[in-house]
């Protein structure tokens, strides 16, 4: 019997920052901070899994103005 409310799919995290070392920022890898994911056992689980970043923007296109970049989680952070 399904239950009234839907199951969620999907996992709230933040954009932390870009993937840097101690002088060069590279802004194509940004690291990402999913919650509820605090070691690498966790983190191997979301590796392939889709990433939106959803904004809203000033200006509407096709009647909307919510934006989405895609991306993809690609490996632990540190490995």
């Amino acid at each position: 019997m399904p239950s009234e409310h839907g199951h969620r799919l999907y996992v709230k995290g933040r954009h932390l920052s870009y993937q840097r070392s101690k002088r060069q920022v590279n802004p194509n890898t940004s690291l990402i901070k999913i919650d509820g994911v605090d070691n690498t056992e966790a983190a191997n689980f979301y590796l392939g899994k889709k990433v939106a970043f959803v904004y809203r923007a000033k200006r509407e296109v096709r009647g909307s103005n919510i934006r989405v970049i895609w991306g993809k989680v690609t490996r632990p952070h540190g490995m």
